[in-house]
């Protein structure tokens, strides 16, 4: 290659610096463009997809089959005492947690819906930034769908885990707790890291 250091003129001026490297880690639209940051997709691949699947499933089905059995074997508001202030109660909740909205099921159906589907496409698109998101995301879907399932079902979803001084609640309530814990340990640990 001829010189070392190649120079070249700009606007009649003669440039003393040495011509930076034209590397291409990708291309733009018109091909010409050089990027000069590479990207890599955040994007869901197959393993976190069938991963999120797993959980889903894991969560809705260990969600159905508990309420099942309580539905069946306990009347409406029979308790059976287990140890402490812990007992199985059978209770129906047509609202929230804390049986807020009680009286606007609809509206608690179509939110819980909206929010499955904003989680389903923010795990499309991130689905890879973190390895602990299929396993958050998809208590997270999974607790969320089975008392949706219910709510459109039913009209209300089946509390059976009563520890006296705190509302009954079931398995798909605790799911999300525990995703949302996950997820929450998973950016502090991020943030701090990043220091």
């Amino acid at each position: 290659m001829g010189d070392a250091v190649r120079r070249r003129r700009t606007r009649g001026t003669r440039l003393s610096e040495p011509r930076t490297a034209d590397v291409r880690m990708g291309s733009s639209t018109d091909a010409l463009t050089p990027i000069s940051v590479a990207t890599r997709s955040l994007a869901a691949g197959w393993p976190q997809w069938i991963a999120l699947g797993l959980v889903v499933t894991a969560a809705v089905l260990a969600d159905q089959v508990t309420k099942h059995i309580v539905a069946t074997q306990l009347s409406l508001n029979e308790q059976v005492h287990v140890l402490g202030p812990f007992s199985i109660h059978h209770v129906q909740n047509s609202g929230i947690a804390f049986g807020l909205f009680a009286n606007a099921t609809a509206l608690v159906t179509a939110l819980t819906a909206l929010a499955v589907g904003w989680m389903l496409v923010f795990f499309a698109r991130s689905g890879a930034r973190h390895p602990v998101l299929p396993v958050a995301l998809g208590l997270l879907i999974g607790g969320s769908s089975s008392n949706l399932v219910d709510r459109i079902r039913l009209g209300h979803v089946t509390d059976f885990l009563d520890f006296r001084y705190w509302p009954a609640f079931n398995l798909a309530d605790t799911f999300i707790v525990v995703g949302v814990s996950i997820l929450f340990a998973a950016i502090l640990l991020g943030d701090i890291r990043s220091r």
